[in-house]
């Protein structure tokens, strides 16, 4: 994978950067693909089953509107993704198990960890773009994650 800092060089305006500085959670931290996105608040139900399906080598943009109240994605989701074929995952919120999920084959970014559960009513929507930090990320754009962060096609 091209580092995202010579990716920028070489396309500039063309890719948005994420201001934000989220934390390298997972076993892979340079990772790509197209966008699928989930948008919840404190509810992981559909990240759970959209990380079920098909990844294809996709990322999933998870808009947690930031919270840091409840995880949103455990190991056993992340596991899933990994045996579903996803890249990684970028999470505006929390995750748990975050030693269980660094020893995996999968890139995970989030804000932080807290070892609690989040609600499973299935409130949110699925492959609708998301903003976080001022940045758009619409479902199919390409994405790419380093460790000196993430940028995503206009």
């Amino acid at each position: 994978m091209v580092a995202t800092a010579d990716l920028y060089d070489e396309r500039g305006e063309e890719l948005a950067s994420l201001p934000l500085q989220l934390r390298d959670l997972g076993g892979v931290t340079e990772f790509s693909g197209p966008v699928r996105t989930v948008k919840c608040f404190e509810d992981n139900a559909l990240v759970k089953a959209v990380c079920a399906t098909p990844g294809e080598g996709a990322v999933l943009v998870v808009d947690g509107g930031g919270s840091l109240r409840s995880a949103l994605m455990g190991d056993l989701i992340a596991a899933s993704a990994v045996e579903h074929g996803w890249a990684g995952a970028i999470i505006h919120g929390a995750i748990r198990d975050s030693v269980a999920i660094g020893n995996l084959g999968f890139g995970v970014k989030a804000l932080g960890t807290n070892p609690r559960k989040s609600a499973k009513a299935g409130a949110g929507v699925t492959d609708q773009p998301v903003e976080i930090g001022g940045v758009v990320f619409r479902p199919g754009a390409m994405v790419w994650a380093d460790e000196d962060g993430v940028l995503v096609e206009r």
